[in-house]
């Protein structure tokens, strides 16, 4: 028996207090409850508080608000191309951002101009594939996608040829930044500001997200301005997933799963899917990040690695269950 929206609400967000609280204490350095506490509560100066308030604490916010925001942005681009299995990625942003953050890197730039130089990138790539989606405001929602297709594998043959290019330790950061890294995360407080607000946004205008999921001819008869919103829907997940690629890097299957996922539970009006979506994109990531940093402590893994090892057998779980 199917579970209501409300009792999936309550559990998705325990579970994501949980992975809060989880990644907070394990590490290198394992935190007892008592020490975790003391040092939230400022009670202790030592080298538990100094982990947790300058390494601990940044990284794990920086991993739920990744999180959040490529669950929402994929919930939303999988509205925009009526299509579940619709990915953050598949409309080539974070190839431009990829190729700028590499490049920048190839020429021995520090963190900033990196995040700059991959920002510029990711608008770059939003300029072009909205000129060529939508052009002439042509209502074709296949052209936008075929366009995103096309400029990713343009972006990823440079990126290949960037990768032969770099020397040394420069492949082993360029490595990290194509498979996610959340140890350098900047731009935490714009980021959660991001998130809250097109969280917010869109549950509210989740009755609109719900006509427009049904198809557009019959979103227009229901007096829908389609294609303004379809205009609109692709520069908010746009946002969302340059937001996503700066905090870190480019990480994997965590927009196409989480939504999905949601989904095979039952939910499908956006005022539901939303909150939901965002909740478990955030524990998920926290989980995967977490993981990553313990499994081969002191070396650190890869979370894009960890969100996919993770993501395809609970995928496949999900979806034998729906079956059964």
């Amino acid at each position: 028996m199917a579970m209501s929206p409300r009792t999936l609400l309550v559990r998705f967000s325990c579970a994501a207090a949980l992975s809060l609280i989880f990644g907070l204490a394990s590490g290198s350095l394992a935190l007892a409850p008592t020490e975790l506490w003391q040092a939230l509560l400022g009670n202790d100066e030592g080298v538990a508080a100094e982990v947790l308030w300058q390494l601990r604490l940044p990284r794990v916010l920086a991993a739920f608000a990744c999180g959040g925001l490529l669950a929402l942005s994929g919930l939303l681009l999988q509205v925009l191309l009526r299509n579940p299995l619709a990915d953050p990625y598949v409309l080539g942003v974070s190839g431009g951002a990829a190729v700028g953050a590499l490049l920048a890197m190839l020429f021995g730039a520090g963190l900033v101009v990196t995040q700059v130089s991959s920002f510029a990138g990711a608008c770059l790539v939003i300029v072009a594939v909205f000129g060529f989606g939508f052009r002439c405001g042509e209502r074709n929602i296949y052209r936008l996608l075929l366009t995103g297709v096309v400029i990713s594998a343009g972006c990823g043959a440079i990126i290949s040829m960037l990768l032969t290019l770099a020397q040394g330790e420069q492949i082993r950061g360029m490595l990290f930044w194509l498979m996610g890294d959340l140890s350098h995360s900047q731009g935490l407080p714009f980021a959660w500001l991001v998130l809250l607000m097109a969280g917010l946004c869109a549950t509210i205008v989740a009755s609109v997200l719900d006509v427009l999921a049904v198809g557009s001819d019959k979103a227009a008869a229901l007096g829908v301005a389609v294609i303004r919103w379809q205009i609109g829907l692709y520069f908010v997940t746009a946002v969302l997933t340059v937001t996503a690629v700066q905090l870190g890097g480019s990480i994997g299957f965590v927009g196409l799963i989480v939504p999905h996922a949601v989904r095979l539970l039952g939910i499908s009006a956006h005022r539901w899917l939303v909150p939901l979506s965002m909740l478990l994109g955030g524990s998920f990531l926290v989980l995967a990040d977490t993981l990553a940093r313990m499994l081969w402590s002191p070396l650190q893994l890869p979370v894009g690695v960890l969100t996919t090892l993770m993501g395809v057998p609970v995928l496949l779980w999900l979806l034998s269950r729906r079956q059964r």
